[in-house]
């Protein structure tokens, strides 16, 4: 095992600085305004990278990205983490913006997904800075924005301006083994992607004491709803089996009348072999089968940019060279072997699996109740993949 070069408490006291910081997706300026001015006030040449969705959000986010060293000479490495959180909810029973520390379990909203996997690149970065020079490659980083939104967007529009695409491998420090529920230290290979489909239906009104003279597309949506168990979802015997989730079914119009319109919502969860094509495919294929009343209609969500209208599934080479350094440099920190596995589903190293030619680590800690009330990381695990981000760098550097 190698030595240990940072303390608990040093990453305590990064880990609470991000916490600290209220960033639900959406309003993450100021957690962006203070990981920029601690890199640039250690040296580190941050810069702010600014988007605009003007497609379908609206939303104009920041990230903060940076290269260090020479990618002429070795790798490039690229490292992307999110600062944004989910919104917090009213059943916390610790305080959110607080890191509570309470044994070896560290409370506070994201402080598992995933503040705890920022605070471990930041640490490493600064370290880097302060101990190596003359890197015999590069690094890469990129703190992200919206990674919890609908779309992704701060590492989208990072891929879509190019400013990240030439990396010979991507490190993202999501916590797979809170999340897969697989022992740390887990990396995963892949992620199953996913879409979201709309289907409306068309029918006709009349009197509610006539409802024989009309067509209810309440009714029709309802049937369909009541048939999506008959899909049979495919499996590619890596990445698992697809899945289906029912997210919104709405409908109705004037009061005591046939409703004339209704419409269903689903996201759909796919693996390697799946496309949007296939899935329009499965669904209509369903819906004809039903003899309808009504008239529908099946639409995918528009994206802000080519590529991001769908995350796609993604497998990465476990014998890449790069691959295998980085599980070595897992076993030489931790002692152990490497649990492999599979994220089952979707974030931004969907983007950069499938959109951008390089392996891609998903590499965490455990912890618990992310996207929950009383959200917790596991400080041992967060602290050993600190080691690892940073031993890694300085042994492919």
């Amino acid at each position: 095992m190698t030595s240990q070069e940072f303390t608990r408490e040093e990453y305590l006291q990064t880990l609470e600085a991000l916490v600290a910081i209220k960033s639900n997706y959406f309003h993450e300026e100021a957690i962006m305004d203070y990981v920029y001015h601690r890199l640039r006030d250690q040296g580190i040449e941050a810069v702010l990278h600014e988007y605009e969705d003007e497609q379908v959000t609206g939303f104009k986010g920041k990230n903060v990205i940076g290269r260090m060293g020479d990618g002429e000479r070795g790798p490039k490495i690229l490292l992307n983490a999110h600062l944004d959180t989910v919104n917090p909810l009213d059943s916390w029973t610790y305080e959110p913006f607080a890191l509570t520390v309470e044994g070896d379990k560290a409370y506070g909203l994201g402080s598992c997904d995933m503040k705890s996997g920022a605070a471990a690149i930041l640490l490493a970065l600064e370290r880097i800075h302060q101990k190596k020079k003359d890197l015999k490659g590069e690094i890469i980083f990129s703190f992200v924005s919206d990674e919890e939104g609908p779309f992704g967007l701060g590492t989208n529009y990072l891929i879509h301006d190019q400013l990240i695409n030439d990396g010979d491998i991507a490190i993202v420090t999501e916590p797979s083994s809170a999340f897969t529920r697989v022992p740390f230290p887990n990396v995963c290979l892949g992620a199953r992607g996913g879409t979201s489909y709309r289907v409306d239906f068309y029918g006709k009104s009349a009197h509610g004491a006539h409802p024989h003279l009309g067509i209810s597309a309440i009714k029709d949506a309802a049937r369909v709803v009541g048939a999506l168990d008959r899909i049979t979802l495919p499996d590619d015997g890596i990445l698992g089996r697809g899945d289906q989730c029912i997210i919104n079914i709405q409908g109705g119009g004037d009061a005591c009348s046939v409703a004339e319109h209704a419409f269903i919502e689903v996201f759909r969860h796919m693996v390697t072999g799946e496309s949007r094509e296939t899935v329009y495919q499965e669904i209509d294929d369903l819906i004809k089968s039903l003899n309808l009343a009504c008239d529908y209609k099946i639409t995918f969500r528009k994206g802000p940019t080519p590529g991001s209208d769908l995350f796609l599934p993604y497998v990465s080479d476990r014998e890449d060279p790069l691959m295998q350094a980085f599980s070595e440099a897992v076993t030489e920190v931790t002692g152990d072997q490497v649990n492999y596995g599979y994220f089952d589903s979707i974030g931004d190293f969907n983007y950069l699996g499938s959109r951008l030619d390089q392996p891609v680590v998903v590499f965490g800690p455990e912890g618990g109740n992310f996207h929950s009330a009383d959200e917790w990381v596991d400080i041992p695990t967060a602290l050993k993949m600190t080691e690892v981000v940073y031993h890694y760098l300085e042994k492919m550097l």
